[in-house]
């Protein structure tokens, strides 16, 4: 197939190309490299069946393909609040031309959307059916918000026009090729530890997060996207909930060294829980993760070893 993956430099989007690629499939990667790196596809350059186009997803864009994947939109809170109003615009305007596109050639579409849509929840582990208790004017409200838009432009879309969508909200996903700056708690822990600082937990560290290795979320990616019998929304994630005291104290041991964890004062709308319930893709999909998150920290800390030195 032809396949478009808007977003497809960045950290989740250059994996989900490898795989397609591996698969033979003809890959476009469209990015505009605010967060995208051209290292992150560069060994992709050369092949025959990869093309590169920097382009923002926000201006129209035409191509005849058989599937698309918007993936394009930063995903850090200090990438998303870096410039508000762009984020929402990537969100929703992203949205409205993949959602065209798909349209006109007939294209099936992939949401990546966000476990952000349940805000800071008070149902837990979250099902799809929860709706979300979210802060529409917060300072992270930008990407939220703008990701339930999406989620909506695709639902009227798919009933108004019959556009063939898929929509998958992401849980808390880590892996080589992340930022070392975007502000992600197990960036931020590695990259203070290998630098010898001291690891920063917000609070007292009690809140939890889930942590799903890139390559367990590339794969229920492409299974979603393949399967036939439900347009989503789907969790995909890690079911597994660790504080972030104890990743905090994970990756002190993996790293060594002599840092020690520091605690600041929380920062606002930060939810203290977040955990998918995946029995949705564990039936549909017949898919859960399979990297425990000792073995996926271990990679990422060689990745980020290798790329700060």
């Amino acid at each position: 197939m032809r396949i478009l993956i808007t977003g497809g430099a960045g950290f989740l989007g250059s994996h989900l190309c490898d795989r397609l690629i591996e698969q033979g499939h003809e890959v476009i990667c469209l990015d505009n490299f605010f967060t995208g790196r051209k290292s992150n596809i560069q060994h992709l350059v050369d092949n025959p069946r990869f093309e590169l186009v920097r382009h923002d997803v926000i201006d129209p864009f035409k191509f005849e393909v058989d599937r698309i994947y918007n993936l394009a939109c930063p995903a850090s809170p200090p990438h998303y609040q870096y410039n508000p109003i762009k984020t929402m615009k990537t969100s929703v305007v992203g949205a409205i031309n993949c959602l065209g596109l798909a349209k006109r050639v007939k294209a099936r579409v992939f949401q990546a959307s966000t476990s952000e849509v349940y805000g800071d929840p008070n149902v837990h582990p979250q099902p799809e059916a929860y709706w979300g208790h979210v802060n529409p004017i917060g300072l992270r409200s930008c990407y939220d918000e703008g990701k339930r838009a999406a989620e909506t432009l695709f639902f009227d879309y798919h009933r108004e026009n019959g556009v063939d969508i898929r929509v998958i909200r992401i849980f808390n996903t880590y892996g080589p090729r992340m930022l070392p700056d975007d502000g992600r708690v197990v960036s931020n822990f590695i990259v203070q530890a290998l630098q010898g600082k001291d690891l920063t937990v917000y609070g007292e560290g009690s809140q939890t997060r889930s942590f799903c290795y890139v390559d367990d979320l590339v794969e229920g990616f492409m299974r979603f996207m393949e399967q036939e019998k439900i347009v989503g929304p789907m969790n995909l994630g890690n079911p597994g909930e660790f504080t972030m005291l104890q990743l905090a104290e994970l990756v002190l041991k993996k790293v060594g060294g002599k840092s020690r964890i520091t605690h600041l004062a929380l920062p606002s709308d930060d939810p203290k829980q977040r955990k998918p319930d995946i029995s949705l893709a564990k039936e549909t999909l017949d898919w859960e993760p399979k990297v425990p998150l000792e073995q996926g920290i271990e990679k990422t800390i060689a990745y980020f070893k290798s790329s700060l030195s």
